[in-house]
């Protein structure tokens, strides 16, 4: 029997591509979804997506959702706290193992690890250490289709949030960006591609402009706050 593993999905482009790449290898049982929700507003936590949207993805995934409800602005102890919980509901269930999107933020794999490790599930990373030019176009290549749902100000304009991924997208990228958006410089929903039983029909709304103070912390004491640009999807 294969193991069996959890996939943390976000709803956005490396996430599709890791869930595509795992179910490809066929080395793991996946038995369901993952993904954490602002329990407030009812969207995906950093995407901005609505649960609606998201149910739809899982639906044409065939997986079972699990969603993992936050507080607006949770506590990294909040966090913590539901995340282990969760997690230890999993491991109840036979779950040996944790699939995650992560390409190459070192510091986050090891927090993730570490986290999972004291409930004694493993990590899976597929998209590790990949080129991400090269993921980007592998993703279009296998007809994947994803929209922009946020950017981070710090890094693109308005102009990029509600745009469709494609090859003029990537051009128009500034050199300081990560073409998959690793570093939190833009995050998508993704609604057509090879893993989906039908594509996730969508509308989209106003692009939205939402502000967030920057944490204190012993190496940053300035004051001001994070700007995104989110793109209002909604389900049809």
């Amino acid at each position: 029997m294969k193991p069996k593993a959890i996939f943390n999905w976000s709803s956005g482009k490396d996430s599709a591509l890791a869930l595509y790449k795992v179910l490809q290898e066929e080395q793991f049982e996946i038995t369901s979804l993952l993904t954490s929700i602002n329990k407030e507003f009812q969207r995906i936590s950093m995407h901005g997506v609505p649960v609606s949207l998201l149910e739809k993805q899982a639906e044409s995934l065939g997986l079972p959702l699990i969603k993992l409800e936050l507080p607006a602005e949770p506590s990294m102890e909040e966090y913590q706290e539901l995340m282990l919980r969760t997690m230890n509901q999993c491991k109840s269930q036979g779950i040996t193992h944790s699939v995650f999107g992560d390409i190459f933020l070192e510091d986050l794999r090891k927090y993730r690890e570490d986290q999972l490790q004291s409930v004694g599930i493993q990590g899976v990373f597929p998209l590790w250490k990949i080129n991400t030019t090269d993921l980007i176009h592998e993703f279009l290549d296998l007809g994947f289709k994803t929209i922009v749902t946020c950017v981070n100000e710090m890094y693109l304009d308005k102009s990029f949030a509600g745009r469709i991924i494609d090859q003029y997208f990537i051009t128009d990228l500034p050199e300081n960006v990560d073409p998959c958006g690793e570093n939190g410089e833009f995050h998508t929903f993704t609604f057509d591609g090879p893993i989906f039983k039908n594509p996730i029909s969508f509308e989209m709304g106003e692009i939205i402009k939402k502000s967030y103070p920057k944490p204190k912390s012993a190496d940053n004491d300035e004051d001001g706050d994070y700007v995104f640009w989110f793109c209002d999807l909604m389900a049809k």
